[in-house]
């Protein structure tokens, strides 16, 4: 038997013993060396060959991630290890870097309990290291500290010794601070990095070797000895003396919790039931039997099986032929076959208990960030909050017309494995729009529809998704329905922006109805919401708010849902573009509706209310908002004005300019609709010399020239007249 087949049939045996189990994760900015990591720790606990390791990347299975030397999905995989003659199980999830699959991240952080930040050494912390840092503390993710690439610091910056100790505090102290600023006061002591405490790694995952202050005592390494290792280029004796996956995993089983600990802190956080019930002593328990909590993160598209959920198993045990159900969803789905992972292998297992990631095929109705569970009345866990929302868009046809039903079909099954990507489907034109969180995000989608699904396609150049707002205040806003019975009156605001955040921090949950509107108009009030208003809420559609502020009106509760379906029809299709809204205050004011209940119907009260609506936001003064982006350049001192002007060219500002010896790093904010070619421009302009990352930052107001040349345009692509309309025409 050899030793993978050996680590497989343990891995089979301790999974029911939740104080062996790690649930681990790796996290850091692009390049920073997470998937060769990640494979040497799988090849040294013998689950691969270990020449091959950090050159085969074995995480990195699809070949448009071989192609770009880059990680595009989360990947696990699951390894026995020896500690102090116990045998652990470890499952691990390799994170994508590149902030276009940030969303990825965030769903992996979901399943796991501690995670490895990786620091480049040479780069330091990176824009990316702190937004990792951000998912993890949300989510009560266990965080250590793994410094990468500290032989480059030797033998390519020339450091000495004393400045490479220097370096490296930097960079700890850096993290450190990051972590515990985020922290609630009760962490703050017990997960801050402690070089002393072991809970800090130093290494190189490509030349396999790793050090910790704990595994310098036993073994009775220096610093020094480290150093001259690197110096002379004997990476290879380092290794056998500090060996990257012994030193990486026994940090992992001393410092990162086991599934049973980590639940009791974590489940509070992720699960808004009741902890009381039987539900929540499942999982704070982690409680093999207990009622089946299942929290899907992602979804596997495999050739032969089908669709497979990959999850966290919270509470209960999921074999082959249970019936679970998806939340949200009426019919049960049966579990077909029931496995662990290791990279592209899934290995099927009779049964699997709480507190392991596990993939299970046959729930077809399952997304990622799906609860499935044994009860459908099982409280669903919150909605993963992924801190940037889709800004790009293309539009995609399929070349042949045959393929049209098959391309719809594709779509759905893109959406339904990577939830980042927002697909609308155009039935009538067969036209269809698939937004993303930017340029290369789109390129790999539809690389995938070409060459995974066969579907040939054309695809339009990138668009950029905007959003409408207010500027002031307008209304009330006469709506009169078809059939001049029935008028609604209408006020537009724009949102506090502080409930606004709230709704995007998930603070205040906008999924389904208002459940109880006391607790839900105190919070708003907090905000900083009017009273009076705040005790009126209806409903939520993004970031917008649908308030009913009216007394006694006779028959308005038997309509209100018509309004509220013309309330979200104007949030999606706004008055100005036709894009969607954001942070808007819709009040109802008063209505006059019409007795009888035949002269009130969809076809009467939705177009009212929408040119109610459209007709105050029209009077409050319509605003086009663009998405931008924080723009990172790294370059060369005398080259610094090239790269200011290629920013400057493209709408954007310099926010910081810091100087690091020869280098300077310039911060911009620049919007996303000017950014595209900005990689082909930036190189040209610096000769290749610049560094550079993005990271979306939100939507900002669009200045008033910009809005008045790019409407037109966005109208006429959508086929409207160029103009909007003004108030008077939704008067009717």
């Amino acid at each position: 038997m050899g030793r993978k087949e050996d680590n497989i049939r343990k891995a089979q045996a301790l999974m029911r013993t939740t104080d062996f189990i790690r649930n681990i994760g790796t996290a850091a900015h692009i390049d920073h060396g997470k998937t060769t990591l990640s494979d040497n720790l799988i090849a040294g606990a013998g689950m691969m060959s270990e020449e091959l390791a950090g050159k085969q990347l074995l995480l990195d299975f699809d070949e448009q991630e071989q192609a770009r030397g880059i990680t595009i999905n989360a990947a696990s995989a699951s390894m026995v290890y020896k500690f102090r003659e116990k045998e652990y199980l470890i499952n691990l999830i390799d994170t994508p870097g590149h902030v276009d699959f940030g969303g990825d991240v965030t769903r992996a952080m979901r399943a796991i309990d501690g995670v490895l930040i990786l620091v480049c050494a040479v780069e330091g912390v990176m824009p990316q290291t702190e937004t990792v840092i951000r998912q993890a503390i949300r989510e009560k993710v266990h965080p250590i500290l793994f410094i990468n690439k500290v032989d480059r610091l030797i033998n390519e910056l020339k450091v000495t010794p004393e400045q490479m100790q220097q370096r490296l505090t930097t960079i700890i102290n850096e993290v450190n601070e990051k972590i515990t600023k985020l922290l609630p006061p009760e962490l703050k002591q017990v997960w801050s990095l402690k070089v002393e405490s072991g809970n800090v790694l130093f290494g190189s995952a490509y030349n396999n070797w790793a050090i910790s202050v704990p595994y310098m005592k036993t073994t009775n390494i220096t610093f020094k000895e480290i150093y001259d290792y690197c110096h002379k280029d004997d990476q290879k004796t380092l290794a056998k003396r500090a060996p990257l996956h012994e030193v990486t995993l026994d940090a992992v089983i001393t410092h990162l919790p086991d599934p049973v600990d980590a639940q009791k802190l974590r489940v509070p956080t992720i699960w808004r039931g009741d902890i009381e019930s039987v539900f929540g002593k499942g999982m704070m328990n982690c409680d093999p039997e207990g009622p089946v909590a299942l929290m899907v993160t992602k979804i596997i598209i495999d050739p032969h099986a089908g669709e497979v959920a990959v999850g966290r198993l919270f509470s209960g045990k999921i074999a082959k032929g249970h019936e679970l159900y998806i939340s949200g969803m009426p019919d049960a789905n049966r579990a077909q076959l029931v496995s662990l992972t290791v990279g592209a292998d899934r290995i099927p297992v009779p049964e699997i208990d709480a507190g392991n990631i596990v993939a299970v095929s046959g729930l077809k109705d399952a997304i990622a960030g799906s609860t499935a569970s044994s009860d459908p009345e099982m409280a669903p866990f919150e909605k993963m909050l992924h801190y940037s929302e889709p800004v790009v868009t293309v539009a995609i046809e399929a070349k042949h017309t045959k393929d049209l039903p098959k391309l719809v079909e594709v779509l759905r099954t893109v959406a339904k494995a990577d939830p980042s990507i927002q697909v609308e489907i155009n039935q009538e034109t067969g036209e269809h729009l698939m937004s993303g969180m930017g340029e290369l995000h789109l390129e790999v989608t539809q690389y995938r529809i070409v060459n995974e699904y066969k579907v040939p396609i054309n695809t339009s150049p990138p668009i950029v998704v905007y959003r409408e707002c207010v500027s002031g205040k307008g209304g009330p806003f006469e709506g009169k329905s078809p059939n001049k019975h029935n008028r609604f009156y209408i006020e537009v605001e724009a949102l506090e922006p502080a409930i606004v955040e709230a709704i995007r921090s998930g603070d205040i949950s906008t999924v389904g109805k208002v459940k109880d509107s006391k607790a839900m108009a105190r919070k708003l009030q907090d905000l900083g919401m009017d009273k009076g208003q705040a005790k009126g809420i209806h409903a939520f559609e993004g970031t917008n708010i649908l308030l009913d502020t009216t007394k006694g009106i006779q028959y308005l509760h038997e309509t209100m849902e018509l309004v509220r379906d013309a309330y979200i029809e104007a949030m999606n299709r706004a008055p100005l573009a036709n894009e969607k809204c954001m942070g808007m205050k819709i009040m109802l004011v008063d209505a006059k509706l019409h007795e009888d209940s035949i002269h009130r119907g969809p076809a009467q009260v939705i177009p009212a209310a929408r040119s109610a609506i459209y007709g105050a936001m029209c009077q409050a003064g319509r605003v086009l908002y663009e998405p931008v982006q924080k723009v990172f350049v790294n370059v060369p001192e005398d080259l610094m004005g090239n790269a200011i002007r290629e920013v400057q060219q493209r709408r954007g500002v310099v926010e910081d300019m810091k100087q690091d010896g020869e280098q300077t790093t310039i911060e911009a904010k620049c919007p996303v609709g000017e950014m595209f070619g900005f990689s082909a421009s930036i190189r040209s302009a610096t000769s290749g010399r610049a560094l550079w990352s993005t990271e979306n930052s939100g939507f900002v107001m669009m200045p008033r020239e910009v809005q008045d040349k790019v409407v037109p345009q966005i109208r006429q692509r959508k086929g409207l007249k160029p103009d909007p309309y003004d108030a008077t025409y939704y008067a009717g």
